[in-house]
């Protein structure tokens, strides 16, 4: 596995759903910025609807939507229609991402502790969901909610000694000592 992060403002994102599952899905491609969003669900709660807005198009993509999409996520069907949707994306050659199916993903959501623009990420590999979550929680704990502005100072800072010319090496060793003098890891 290889953990990156994706720029979800500038791809077209497809999520086809149902159930908790998709309403989980959809709160966290929201979270990630997925600006170019496309909801499918053939039985949305009202709760889900609402969220989705204009971006639900129906019960389930024509071909074309799904192959022309860059990333698809499926999450809360069956096995059938999950094979069958994961196929087409992927025969486009696009990546899909199916909850819970591990053969039909191309990649795996780790969990996340996002605070502001940081982002945190914890992954198993699929092998144990549940560990992941426990860390993430543990995480959560350690990484409060003043770490989005943290992390907005030292990129402040950051910005300051780029501009004077510095070479990355020591601003890397500033940004090292500026978070020894503050305390943020003590």
């Amino acid at each position: 596995m290889l953990p990156i992060l994706l720029d979800l403002s500038s791809l077209d994102v497809v999520l086809v759903g149902e159930g908790e599952a998709a309403e989980k899905r959809l709160g966290l491609l929201d979270e990630a910025g997925a600006a170019r969003l496309d909801v499918y669900s053939s039985a949305p709660s009202e709760a889900f609807s609402r969220r989705a807005g204009k971006r639900l198009k129906g019960a389930r993509p024509s071909d074309e939507a799904l192959t022309g999409a860059h990333i698809v996520f499926l999450a809360g069907l069956g096995d059938r229609e999950s094979i069958e949707l994961a196929g087409k994306a992927r025969e486009a050659g696009r990546l899909v991402n199916t909850e819970d199916v591990k053969p039909l993903c191309d990649f795996h959501v780790p969990s996340i502790v996002r605070r502001g623009d940081l982002v945190i990420s914890v992954s198993t590999g699929g092998k144990s969901p549940g560990l992941a979550r426990r860390l993430r929680r543990h995480l959560e704990g350690q990484f409060g909610p003043e770490w989005a502005g943290r992390l907005d100072e030292v990129g402040r800072q950051r910005r300051v000694w780029r501009a004077e010319g510095l070479e990355l090496a020591e601003i890397g060793r500033r940004v090292d000592a500026y978070i020894e003098e503050k305390g943020w890891l003590s």
